[in-house]
């Protein structure tokens, strides 16, 4: 099979869809890999270990799409990248489709084959490349929160363990899924009292028998996330319904009960 990685042009991406580790595997099994010129290096992979790797380099993401039959990439196709696709053209990436009905459209118009990443499902139905990215996720929205709950970005200035003398920061966390537990994990590792909500009791049982004691798990629902929210620092929203768009479990009026930056 020829394989084409072309370079992401989405704003602010900067990952590549495979490494050069990856590529020696699949030349090994016979395959062709064509790699964008630069497509690895916000990835920290230059050109020269690619072609070490056994990969060409194309100029140009037109030549790339041009001679693939499979397109490996890490973000769904943006708009300057539908033209490019070809009939019958593999494309394997994370597509999101619930999340951007022009994006469905203009690969049903394209005839193209679209694998998403994110409904890969194991024999036990979980997500194996959907989990390493939620994984990420849960982990990073822990390191903004805390960032943005600074003062110097407008935030409360609340330290998320809090300093001897002055309580710890109170987390709100919806969804005890993946995303979830890797915040509440870094959340809980800073000091923070952590509070996660979801709908499953039988995941409630598990996330209080592993996680730590400033932990707290509660059932989901409305009248929970709106008392909850009125004395909570920092929200999280985790929630994760396969192949469907997240849930707006907060509306714009709910936010209103959210403690005011310059309360203390």
């Amino acid at each position: 099979m020829i394989i084409g990685v072309p370079k992401e042009i989405k704003t602010n991406e900067n990952r590549v869809a495979l490494t050069p580790a990856g590529v020696m595997e699949f030349v090994r099994r016979g395959h062709h890999v064509y790699i964008q010129s630069t497509a690895g290096d916000g990835s920290g992979f230059p050109n020269e270990e690619y072609i070490s790797a056994g990969a060409k380099i194309l100029p140009t993401i037109e030549e790339v799409y041009a001679i693939a039959e499979m397109i490996i990439k890490v973000k769904e196709p943006i708009e300057a990248e539908y033209k490019l696709i070809k009939p019958n053209q593999l494309l394997f990436t994370y597509f999101h489709f619930a999340s951007y009905e022009p994006l469905t459209k203009a690969m049903i118009a394209s005839n193209a084959i679209c694998l998403a990443y994110e409904t890969v499902e194991a024999s036990d139905r979980s997500l194996p490349l959907l989990v390493p990215m939620s994984e990420v996720a849960g982990r990073m929205a822990i390191q903004q929160g805390a960032k943005f709950l600074e003062k110097p970005q407008q935030g409360r200035g609340v330290l998320l363990g809090g300093v001897p003398g002055v309580p710890p920061a109170k987390v709100l966390i919806l969804g005890g899924g993946v995303v979830g537990t890797q915040a509440a994990k870094m959340a809980a590792g800073l000091g923070a009292i952590v509070t996660i909500l979801d709908v499953s009791l039988k995941r409630l049982r598990y996330l209080s028998d592993v996680m730590p004691a400033n932990v707290i798990t509660m059932y989901s629902n409305e009248y929970t996330i709106r008392r909850l929210i009125k004395n909570h620092d920092l929200i999280v929203g985790a929630v994760l319904i396969p192949g469907a768009k997240a849930p707006n479990l907060i509306t714009r009026e709910m936010l209103k009960d959210m403690r005011p930056v310059q309360s203390l």
